[in-house]
């Protein structure tokens, strides 16, 4: 009967300690706001939450001893979202990272379901010459980047127009996209699906 009694009480603990374990959450850092790439993490810009995830694909937020346990300073890569946790995947040191944020002033109004984060691309139709006339010419400008600031203005007349988009475009594009916008002509950005 002692041996029953005991059986039961060991299973009693072992069944606690098996719950228990798997109620473990742990620290990470969480966005606090929407992220686009090229964006410093700081601690304006994330926080700490608790949460129950497996392997190290996050950013576990285990105190300021350690060197890899703050990611301030560190660049985002791809749009991280409000309340999602930070992946290690979509950070990078500063200086390893090539993308610059450029200002679009849009010809056309922006979409409202445009913000920071979006994925856009940007045309421009542009004047050309062509068998004794002017006819226009439209080309994409850059394709697949993320709106890192969006600054709207309201006309007095109509109102939509003159809205800025700054887009993470990558280094080595630089000196390209800011040659393509420096023509004359109509800039447009489009967004992806509502994006």
């Amino acid at each position: 009967m002692l041996a029953g009694i005991l059986l039961i009480a060991v299973s009693v603990v072992g069944v606690g300690l098996v719950v228990r374990s798997a109620d473990v959450t742990v620290d990470y850092y969480m966005a606090d706001e929407t992220l686009p790439p090229g964006t410093v993490l700081t601690e304006d810009n994330v926080r700490v939450s608790s949460a129950k995830v497996d392997g190290d694909m996050y950013w576990e937020a285990t105190g300021a001893d350690s060197d890899d346990a703050v990611p301030y300073g560190a660049v985002v890569t791809r749009t991280i979202t409000a309340g999602e946790l930070l992946p290690v995947s979509a950070t990078a040191d500063a200086d390893k990272i090539g993308l610059r944020p450029l200002p679009v002033a849009a010809s056309l109004p922006v979409s409202e379901d445009i913000g920071v984060g979006s994925v856009v691309d940007i045309w421009m139709t542009v004047a050309v010459p062509a068998d004794g006339g002017i006819e226009s010419a439209t080309v994409i400008v850059a394709e697949q980047v993320a709106v890192t600031a969006i600054e709207r203005s309201e006309s007095n007349f109509g109102g939509g127009h003159g809205a800025t988009v700054h887009v993470a475009i990558d280094h080595a594009e630089v000196p390209a996209f800011l040659q393509a916008i420096s023509r004359e002509g109509e800039l447009v950005v489009v967004g992806w699906g509502g994006a």
